[in-house]
């Protein structure tokens, strides 16, 4: 995995800049939705796709020589992601090398992983065959920097990987990291550069090693899922035009968008964050850890807990994506424990519920203040829609705000018990249990008349006039909406780019904005439109996409109550990116 990839690196991939808008469109609560309003994020289906756009749930794994170190070098703890140890302490290659002696992986249990992930609920594994230290997990004629010909171990891991997903019927992709290699000879001329052992031409680097280990992997494991690329430092369209060929005899291989060069591939890759709007019009793999690293470090032990990997699940199902779960292995082959733990609980959740997931397509309500849904669509034209409750309502009714459709049943999955329903001036409302079934996620699985018939209600200001307008709410063109964290508009590198809202306010006047933001320079202006009303602000520069300060936006007056739309886009002058967090609105006593 890449060091950074979002914003707050300023390495942005364009293609996460395309097709992020919204497909539903808001509407206010007393006009009547369009009939069969498509699925959000709805995305053709083709053969080829099919099996992943069903699978939802897929397990990443980083295994390398970085293991051994596992996160310390000379007795220091290196900060950075696991595998990045050799960059980020700048280790010598001959050092780095050494650690190969003692990468012995006697525990490794190919056929353990594949049942382990099975179990978990996983339906394809991606490994890293080679990461950006350049190590090869098999095999290689192209470079004897590999498990074969420089470990004790001896055996061609990547191999023994493939023959144990062939025996449980796992598909199996492979990462491999085309443009970044600190190890073999002109491989590090763009990704970073500390040891004269590094020296060499990038071009001879792709054409000698690069390129001869790419056709390796698609020709000898047998059927490949996928093939993850990262970081495409200095991948001209010319380079990447000398890797793309070598696909036409694997037509039914996904692709991922970061080869570079132009070439979009076919998936969006958002990392360690959930797009709050998914990604319209395309496939999309969101891939995010157990904790705070991608390799295995011995230090690394902020874990998430089981019930927030499971949402994490639900809710990139519930806007049309894939959830890619990393785990990373010690140096001896073995699942840390607390990710068998966690694998655990997944399986015990997902063989209950994992019809809700599975198959599914994302969910045609804007927003649902208790948890999230996924849709299937039935043969007789009817729809079912599985409603997975994290707050479980403590007054015995669950609402289902703007959901116009006759409920034909409704009922728990985990159990089979038939719930109550009825209309409301506002949707629907179905009778539930004083207790949820699961603490992680309760599905309550309805089956509908029709196609979704949904009304997405305005929000409204508070009683004091105030509101606030959320990255999750806005309609974004152009730039992502993420939920990482703090949520915050977010690859925003074209000023044209936009986010809107509509909001009912009761109260016209004068308004102060203010929002957190951070850009690494002075020289962004963002625009902001109410009506006729606009005033543009400028962005304060922090020097970095992760440090944010408050800035005050100004006012605007605005002239009209009731339902407004709010848009805000950049000034093309100077602009560079910005990310920008809520913007709060605040009426002028």
């Amino acid at each position: 995995m890449k060091k950074y990839y979002g914003l707050s690196s300023g390495l942005i991939a364009a293609a996460f800049i395309l097709n992020a808008g919204i497909t539903n469109a808001e509407v206010p609560k007393d006009k009547t939705p369009k009939k069969g309003i498509a699925k959000q994020h709805a995305v053709i289906e083709t053969s080829r796709m099919a099996w992943w756009s069903k699978a939802r749930f897929g397990m990443f794994i980083h295994w390398g020589v970085y293991s051994v170190p596992a996160g310390v070098y000379n007795d220091k703890k290196i900060p950075g992601l696991g595998e990045w140890i050799m960059h980020n302490a700048k280790i010598p290659v001959d050092t780095y090398q050494g650690y190969a002696k003692n990468f012995n992986p006697t525990e490794y249990d190919p056929e353990l992983w594949v049942r382990t992930a099975k179990a978990a609920g996983v339906k394809y594994i991606v490994i890293t065959t080679k990461h950006h230290d350049g190590f090869a997990m098999f095999d290689s004629k192209a470079s004897d920097w590999n498990i074969v010909k420089r470990t004790p171990y001896g055996k061609d891991v990547i191999k023994m990987l493939a023959d144990a997903c062939r025996k449980y019927g796992m598909k199996l992709g492979f990462y491999y990291s085309q443009a970044n290699d600190w190890n073999n000879a002109g491989g590090a001329a763009a990704g970073g550069h500390w040891d004269k052992k590094q020296d060499g031409s990038f071009d001879d680097y792709l054409d000698k090693v690069a390129i001869p280990q790419v056709k390796e992997i698609l020709t000898n494991y047998g059927d490949v899922a996928e093939l993850w690329w990262d970081v495409p430092t200095d991948m001209t369209k010319e380079r990447a035009a000398k890797i793309t060929p070598l696909l036409d005899k694997y037509p039914n291989i996904i692709t991922n968008n970061r080869l570079g060069g132009g070439v979009q591939g076919d998936l969006e890759t958002p990392e360690q964050y959930i797009p709050a709007t998914g990604i319209p019009g395309r496939y999309w793999e969101a891939c995010m850890t157990m904790n705070d690293t991608w390799g295995f470090k011995t230090y690394d032990e902020h874990w998430k807990s089981s019930q927030t990997l499971i949402r994490n699940l639900v809710d990139i199902a519930s806007k049309g994506g894939n959830y890619l779960l990393n785990v990373g292995p010690q140096s001896n082959g073995k699942f840390p424990a607390p990710i068998m733990g966690i694998l655990s609980d997944m399986g015990a959740w997902m063989k209950v519920n994992g019809e809700s997931i599975y198959g599914t397509t994302a969910s045609p309500f804007r927003k649902l203040p208790w948890g999230r849904c996924t849709t299937e669509a039935t043969a007789n034209g009817n729809t079912t829609l599985y409603f997975h409750v994290f707050e479980w309502p403590t007054n015995g009714e669950l609402n289902i705000p703007g959901l116009q459709n006759q409920i034909v049943s409704a009922k728990l999955l985990a159990n089979g018990s038939a719930l109550k329903s009825k209309k409301t001036a506002d949707g629907s409302t179905i009778t539930v249990p004083a207790a949820a079934l699961d603490a992680n996620s309760t599905v309550i699985k309805v089956v509908i008349k029709g196609a979704p018939m949904v009304t997405v209600v305005v929000p409204s200001a508070e009683a004091d006039g105030s509101f606030v307008l959320s990255p999750f709410d806005a309609d974004v063109k152009g730039l992502q909406s993420e939920g990482a964290r703090t949520p915050n508009l977010g690859y925003w590198t074209d000023a044209k780019s936009s986010a809107s809202w509509k909001i009912n306010i009761a109260k016209t006047g004068t308004y102060t904005m203010e929002a957190p933001a951070s850009a690494i320079t002075d020289n962004n202006v963002i625009s902001i439109t109410i009506g006729d009303q606009t005033v543009k602000a400028p962005i304060k520069g922090t020097g970095s996409g992760n440090r944010y300060v408050k800035n005050s936006l100004g006012e605007i007056k605005i002239t009209k109550a009731g339902v407004n739309t709010i848009t805000i886009t950049g000034v093309p002058e100077g602009w560079q990116y910005v990310n920008l967090r809520a913007i709060t609105f605040k009426p002028v006593n």
